[in-house]
């Protein structure tokens, strides 16, 4: 019984092979679970570092962009609430200068600005800077000393017949376009002959500088005869051979008559809705209220 050997019995080579095993094993374990946390780790770190620098590259531009908002040039006809919030103005500073636009009237000057909001002077330094007014208006504040008349004008026996004239003369005496002339002629046939000269407003694209020189050389000398009718009392045939009044314009003038009794001046036609004054002086050639 004494030389009977164990089964569990281990030789003292295997013990030390096994420890050394264990050992191994031991620090494989450890290596496995510490080291690859490690690197992961630092590679996070390497990803967030790279990400918020570029969130604070964005930023930048961002604040960058903000900034070159805020000090870019504007026109002051144009300044919203928020802007105006921005810029230092007082409500009742915008709401001066918002009714004043509402006129359709427009501030064309550093000076009308302080005119119409009456802002400080101290926040107008600060401001004032930064107003960009259109370049045709700082073009026209040059020339202003040239604005001058420079056509001759004519007594009424030394003009020539508005009625009479032609595109050629138009050309070379006023020098318009020629188009612009050949439309002026092709006008006065439609109408039959220019009642007054104040009918060449109608001319599209004919400037008001042209349109004054062409009357100091001419004028309507053989005025196209007009029968005046009613505007009370005339039909709708009537009205509508007036040259400035549509079929539809005519239903609503009928339309105001009946409702509000006869008209006694032309500016109440103002009350009808979609009718304008603008050419008012020449729809009076064709109109009588009594």
């Amino acid at each position: 019984m004494k030389d009977s050997i164990s089964h569990f019995e281990i030789h003292s080579r295997f013990r030390n092979g096994i420890f050394l095993l264990s050992i191994i094993l031991l620090i494989s374990v450890f290596g496995y679970y510490f080291y690859p946390k490690q690197v992961q780790s630092d590679q996070n770190f390497v990803e967030l570092t790279n990400f918020q620098n570029q969130i604070d590259s964005l930023k930048l531009i961002a604040s960058q962009e903000k900034k070159k908002y805020q000090f870019r040039p504007f026109n002051p006809n144009f300044i919203s609430d928020h802007k105006g919030y921005q810029l230092g103005l007082s409500p009742e500073q915008l709401d001066r200068l918002f009714s004043y636009r509402k006129q359709n009237k427009w501030i064309n000057s550093v000076s009308e600005f302080k005119k119409v909001t009456k802002v400080s002077d101290s926040l107008l330094s600060i401001i004032s800077p930064l107003f960009k007014f259109p370049d045709w208006k700082k073009k026209s504040a040059a020339n202003k000393h040239f604005s001058h008349r420079t056509y001759e004008i004519k007594s009424y026996a030394q003009k020539d017949d508005l009625n009479t004239v032609t595109a050629k003369q138009l050309q070379e005496k006023i020098n318009v376009p020629d188009f612009i002339a050949e439309r002026i002629i092709k006008y006065r046939n439609t109408l039959g002959g220019f009642a007054s000269d104040i009918q060449l407003k109608d001319i599209s694209g004919l400037y008001d500088n042209q349109r004054k020189k062409i009357v100091s050389l001419f004028t309507v000398k053989t005025p196209k005869q007009i029968k005046k009718v009613n505007i009370n009392t005339a039909s709708v045939n009537e009205l509508i051979e007036v040259p400035y009044f549509t079929f539809e314009t005519v239903l609503e003038i009928r339309d105001f008559i009946k409702q509000n009794g006869n008209i006694s001046s032309f500016k109440e036609l103002e009350k009808i809705e979609g009718f304008s004054l603008e050419k008012i002086d020449r729809i009076a050639l064709y109109l009588t209220l009594n």
